[in-house]
């Protein structure tokens, strides 16, 4: 008598793999022409129509226990040799795993029908078809990252920063466990301490000419090298080593989504900032000038040597969690594109649908607009600012880059504005950068007079378009960067 229970791939699994119809009517099939049955012969033995013994075998049709259990004895064995998930040889596999891809997504989108795998096609076709099956989906999941995915990776990741306050004790530990290991005496990490990191992790420095104009660098980790360019000496030579090193200390694999590549990239800089800017020292630091009023972006810039942008963000990392003080960082294309974004004091940035902040554009009336009119540029900019949930002060400056200039900003409530130089400023503005009528939409006589009769060609920074580009490695030219490790492997 029928039972009722039934042997579903959600409910057999053996040895941690999952047992699916098809594997079970696979073995079912290779038992019983081992045992010289035919289909007929078995179909008779269990009680069953042939053309329901073949939808089982093909995997077509879930059996019951039962039947299950009348097959076992038919076949003389016992049942867990139907229900084994591992196919009884090569061939075997390679018939399920195309049969499991004909009934696939892929196959499907391309319109190609499932067709029964007969004994007299060749393995080779078999494999074939299953590597190109691969290759479609690869192709389909590095060009996943849509727009939209993107921008739902960074809100997440930023409401991930505003929970912790932007500070990440981890890899706060991390940092503190290699300067340990170097005996970094304390205060910031000179070249000497970035090369001393590079040489504990088993990695040379090698500058050369032609590393490949996508990368910033290349880590051999087949013979412990580590290729930067010699254009690098423009720059901070430091940050340019431990970004790259940043990774292999944290483990870090390719991304397989943008939403890892994006926490990659955070955890890197983070980890880079760690490094140059100690927590202990920077704290100490800090929390001297808060008492004397004085904090100041620019002062941890010059004492730590590095960038503004760099100063900024570790500010960010420590001022909450150490000294009692909300922020928001803001870094804005000259175009007017907000591209990097934090708060954790309320701040109202304009956002789209999904709450995402980064690629919408900056009120004209806030500071870090503001702050491109203005001609000094070896002076920071400060302004503060009323807007509909408060008044904010903030400081700014404007760096270069190769995609053009950049306002980074610092700023924080009118309340805590009292412990940061620059507070005495008698720059004011007022924003309703949150909402549409504040500067995102013209006045409407301006609006009636040009609209339809106006078409600009949009300047956008590449990294808002080009939100995860394919490769193994997002915006990488991987062939490019093969073929130089290889002309520059040693033996080479």
């Amino acid at each position: 008598m029928d039972t009722g229970v039934s042997i579903s791939s959600a409910s057999l699994p053996l040895d941690d793999e999952e047992v699916d119809t098809l594997t079970i009517g696979r073995r079912i099939r290779q038992l019983r022409t081992a045992r010289g049955l035919t289909l007929d012969d078995l179909a008779t033995a269990v009680g069953r129509a042939p053309s329901q013994m073949s939808m089982i075998e093909n995997g077509r049709r879930e059996a019951k226990l039962t039947l299950l259990q009348a097959i076992a004895r038919a076949l003389e064995c016992r049942l867990d040799q139907i229900l084994d998930a591992e196919p009884l040889d090569a061939r075997a596999t390679l018939e399920l795993s195309v049969e499991r891809a004909m009934r696939g997504q892929t196959f499907q989108a391309l319109g190609i029908a499932p067709f029964r795998v007969g004994r007299a096609v060749p393995d080779e076709a078999l494999a074939a078809m299953l590597a190109l099956q691969a290759e479609i989906e690869r192709l389909r999941e590095e060009r996943s990252a849509t727009p939209e995915e993107a921008r739902r990776a960074n809100v997440a990741l930023r409401r991930l920063m505003r929970t912790q306050d932007n500070h990440f004790p981890e890899l706060e530990r991390v940092a503190s466990e290699i300067r340990e290991a170097i005996a970094h005496p304390g205060g910031p990490l000179t070249q000497r301490g970035a090369s001393d990191i590079a040489a504990h992790l088993g990695f040379s420095l090698h500058y050369v000419p032609d590393l490949p104009s996508s990368t910033r660098s290349i880590a051999d980790a087949k013979n412990g090298r580590l290729y930067l360019s010699t254009k690098v000496a423009k720059g901070d030579p430091r940050a340019a080593v431990l970004q790259a090193l940043s990774s292999r200390i944290l483990g870090h694999g390719e991304p397989t989504s943008y939403d890892e590549f994006l926490r990659q990239r955070v955890e890197t800089n983070y980890l880079t900032g760690a490094l140059l800017m100690p927590e202990a020292h920077v704290v100490t630091a800090l929390r001297e000038a808060k008492e004397r009023r004085t904090i100041s972006i620019e002062d941890l810039r010059d004492a730590y040597s590095v960038s503004y942008e760099t100063a900024a963000h570790r500010f960010t990392n420590l001022a909450t969690v150490h000294l009692g003080i909300p922020v928001h960082f803001l870094k804005v294309h000259e175009s007017g594109t907000i591209t990097k974004a934090y708060e954790n004091d309320d701040v109202n940035f304009p956002t789209d649908r999904l709450g995402s902040i980064e690629g919408q554009m900056c009120c004209r009336r806030w500071t870090s607009r503001v702050v491109f009119d203005e001609d000094d540029l070896f002076n920071p900019y400060y302004q503060y600012t009323d807007t509909g949930n408060g008044t904010y002060w903030c400081t700014a400056r404007v760096e270069q880059s190769s995609e053009g200039a950049h306002s980074v900003s610092v700023g924080v409530r009118f309340d805590d504005t009292r412990w940061f130089r620059g507070r005495d400023t008698p720059n004011r503005g007022v924003s309703r950068h949150s909402v549409e009528t504040c500067c995102r939409r013209a006045p409407a006589e301006l609006e009636n007079a040009w609209r339809g009769q106006a078409w600009p060609n949009v300047r956008t920074p590449r990294t808002l378009l080009a939100t995860l580009p394919t490769g193994a490695f997002p915006g990488v030219d991987t062939t490019e960067m093969y073929e130089f490790l290889q002309a520059h492997a040693p033996g080479e």
